[in-house]
């Protein structure tokens, strides 16, 4: 199934309109028409912020999009983390930082997490 299908699929299941989701998303009616006329998808930086408005994780949008055999389902462990706790907001703040900065952090938590 195509992004763009699960996005219509969320917006069925949820009773968000078409019109609605684009205003709410930020993203030109047009363009999200043309998801769904065209069989195209988002482009990867409107994915968080169309995750936000569904209220899904982009883990629940991507799941099995890259499957080449419908039937075929890989077994992976997802982790759902709630908006409204501490973990989603580090992973915002995270997301904030530049790359170097990402760095820094991942190195001082590597550190961290040898001590014992």
């Amino acid at each position: 199934m195509l992004i763009s299908e699960r996005i219509y699929k969320y917006l069925d299941e949820k009773g968000i309109t078409q019109n609605e989701f684009a205003k709410r998303t930020g993203i030109s009616q047009s363009t999200v028409s043309d998801w769904r006329r065209k069989g195209t998808n988002p482009s990867a930086d409107k994915i968080m912020i169309i995750c936000e408005v569904l209220e899904i994780s982009p883990y629940e949008l991507l799941l099995d999009t890259d499957s080449k055999n419908p039937g075929e389902h890989r077994q992976t462990e997802y982790v759902v983390i709630n908006r409204k706790s501490r973990e989603y907001e580090l992973i915002r703040m995270y997301e904030k930082l530049d790359s170097n900065a990402q760095k820094r952090l991942e190195g001082y938590m590597h550190a961290l997490g040898e001590l014992k």
